[in-house]
């Protein structure tokens, strides 16, 4: 049945086409209008078709431009927040070329530098307080050498491994540094509290000359640590001294610097300082003898 179908709709198409042909040959005008009439019945569909089609090709566009939107906006999220790594990462190194260049600058002013070192950790639960580098004893690093920062003293090497060191910080309490008074040069020492501050004792006890304010520095006394280093800052009075707060914080420090031990110099006397020749009290000569010495080869009494 659907083969005869078939055949029978082909058999019509062609006939149709064939009596079409026959029409715009024998009688174009009639064909003219056949044609008219035909376009007039087929334009509403043809109108909806292609209605349908415009409507589905835009909505394909449009769901393609909305996928491929969600692309670029996914690509452009990323390409923002590998800027704003690039970015951190360029401040971070601002900031560290900036510490570089102070320490530069620290290791002219002091001399005698040892090694420049990052500082990897410090203690800060512990009633103990210490810090590690990353230098050792290849380096140049020895004991009781001095670790200093931008802002002031962190502390010294408390013990030496091939590329790391063990430091002690101002902080702790075994930790005692003679200090002064930065402006008048007031003598004291700083003893660490165990609580990332230090105590500040004076050695003569009498009328407590601190103010809240005043920056102590190291006095270079006892040698290890030179002179002139800032230490702290005073921030309590107590009855036989102060409380400062260290001005080398090791948790916002990121470079230190180990110096090699301060030793004080002998400082001869000046020339000028010493006695004239001329005043000085001349030897006393020997005494005369009482008896005439006898002389050589003379007989003996």
């Amino acid at each position: 049945m659907q083969i005869f179908t078939g055949y029978l709709l082909a058999f019509t198409g062609a006939f149709a086409g064939l009596l079409l042909l026959a029409l715009s040959y024998f009688d174009p005008a009639a064909f003219s209008a056949v044609r008219s009439m035909t376009a007039e019945v087929t334009a509403p569909p043809a109108r909806l078709l292609t209605g349908i089609r415009v409507s589905t090709q835009s909505g394909w566009r449009e769901v393609s431009a909305y996928f491929e939107a969600g692309s670029k906006n996914a690509k452009l999220q990323r390409e923002v927040e590998r800027n704003r790594v690039r970015m951190i990462e360029a401040r971070a190194l601002r900031q560290e070329n900036r510490e570089l260049r102070r320490l530069l600058g620290l290791i002219k002013q002091e001399g005698r530098p040892v090694a420049t070192a990052r500082l990897i950790n410090s203690s800060a639960s512990s009633s103990r307080r210490y810090a590690t580098i990353d230098v050792g004893s290849r380096q140049g690093v020895q004991r009781s050498q001095p670790v200093r920062a931008q802002r002031g003293l962190v502390g010294r090497v408390l013990e030496t491994g091939p590329n790391t060191s063990r430091v002690l910080l101002l902080s702790d309490t075994e930790n005692v540094v003679p200090v002064r008074r930065a402006r008048d040069g007031v003598v004291a020492f700083s003893q660490g509290r165990g609580d990332g501050r230090v105590d500040i004792k004076l050695i003569d006890i009498g009328v407590n000359p601190f103010k809240v304010g005043d920056v102590m520095v190291t006095s270079g006394n006892g040698g290890i640590y030179p002179p002139n280093v800032p230490v702290a800052i005073i921030e309590r009075l107590t009855s036989d001294g102060a409380i400062g707060k260290l001005l080398a914080n090791p948790a916002g420090t990121d470079f230190v610097i180990v110096q090699e031990m301060y030793e004080p110099e002998l400082v001869a006397p000046e020339p000028s300082e010493l006695p004239p020749v001329s005043s000085m009290p001349a030897a006393p000569l020997p005494a005369a003898p009482s008896q005439p010495v006898p002389a050589i080869g003379a007989p003996q009494p």
